[in-house]
């Protein structure tokens, strides 16, 4: 192994996860020795209500390279990551879930990719292991997160990555509550790429991330780091005025060449009802985004570190 190449520093979430948490470090640690000289695993607790931080200070004190975050509460996935990354010493920066749906040896197929000038390389998998309803949440989660993050890699964005640890520098003083951590990324590069991986089915337990969670988190990213929806519901709000307008030249003109008006109360009820409905979906979103900046104003941290495992700086 080279003695030049760059330390790592994997960072994973922490929820629900203290039986397979052992079984993690037995496969992680083999990888990360074979392709960098340095290396250390950040495991970030997600106030996980099982034995999961308990299970975290016993790897810490087995294992040199393992160090250990306590979340002050349940933040989600996103904030545990920042949490991580935040702290990571290594050079760069390598991201995977705790359940073991993404392999830990095929690390090595993302930091080759990297070392070929990328800055961030996602590992999207061969075959997705979800149902129907977990898919189509996820393709509109990644639509949303195209319009944040202006990328075509958008769609093969997951949680499984590497990236370089210098671009943190441009989200280091983030503070909100919202949390993406590929928008982030997208701050401080436009150099993405991505790889085939293999993705394995979740040992144990069930997703944390249900249909709704995603269709939420979706909204989040469009309202959290884009002005896209502001500028659909002006399109909409342009578009009924268009209508409206015709609507009025036809009225006119038939009273004009005909000598009559338009007959009927339901033609009436239902030009008011259409345009009374795009003016309360276009407050919606105004709605969502002035709730989102009074959020931001009130300077709400995006996580709080409630203990470290031995061997984590003070």
């Amino acid at each position: 192994m080279d003695a030049s190449a760059p330390s790592l520093s994997v960072v994973i979430p922490v929820y629900r996860s203290a039986a397979i948490l052992p079984e993690l470090l037995r496969r992680l640690e083999p990888v990360l020795a074979a392709v960098a000289p340095r290396f250390e695993i950040l495991l970030v607790d997600d106030a996980s209500p099982d034995e999961s931080w308990s299970t975290i200070e016993k790897l810490a004190a087995q294992h040199r390279a393992v160090r250990g975050l306590s979340l002050g509460r349940n933040y989600g996935q996103h904030a545990a990551v920042l949490a991580g990354v935040l702290e990571a010493r290594g050079d760069i920066v390598v991201t995977l879930d705790d359940d073991l749906q993404h392999p830990p040896e095929e690390i090595p197929k993302l930091l080759a990719k990297l070392a070929e000038g990328f800055d961030v390389v996602y590992g999207a998998p061969l075959a997705e292991q979800h149902g129907i309803l977990r898919d189509l949440a996820s393709r509109v989660t990644k639509l949303a997160l195209a319009s944040a993050m202006g990328a075509e890699v958008a769609r093969d964005v997951s949680a499984f990555r590497a990236f370089r640890t210098r671009l943190r520098e441009a989200f280091r003083d983030y503070r909100s509550p919202y949390v993406s951590i590929d928008v982030l990324l997208a701050w401080g590069t436009t150099r993405f790429a991505a790889v085939r991986v293999r993705h394995d089915p979740r040992r144990t337990g069930t997703s944390n991330y249900s249909f709704g969670r995603l269709v939420s988190h979706a909204l989040n990213m469009a309202t959290g780091f884009s002005v896209a929806p502001l500028r659909f519901a002006s399109l909409v709000g342009f578009a009924f005025t268009l209508f409206g307008t015709g609507v009025l030249a036809y009225v006119l003109g038939r009273y004009l060449l005909e000598g009559t008006s338009v007959p009927g109360f339901p033609f009436i009820a239902s030009v008011i009802a259409i345009f009374s409905g795009a003016q309360l979906f276009a407050l919606g979103i105004i709605g969502e985004y002035l709730a989102r900046m009074h959020f931001r104003m009130m300077g709400r941290p995006p996580f709080t570190v409630r203990a470290r495992a031995p061997g984590s700086p003070e």
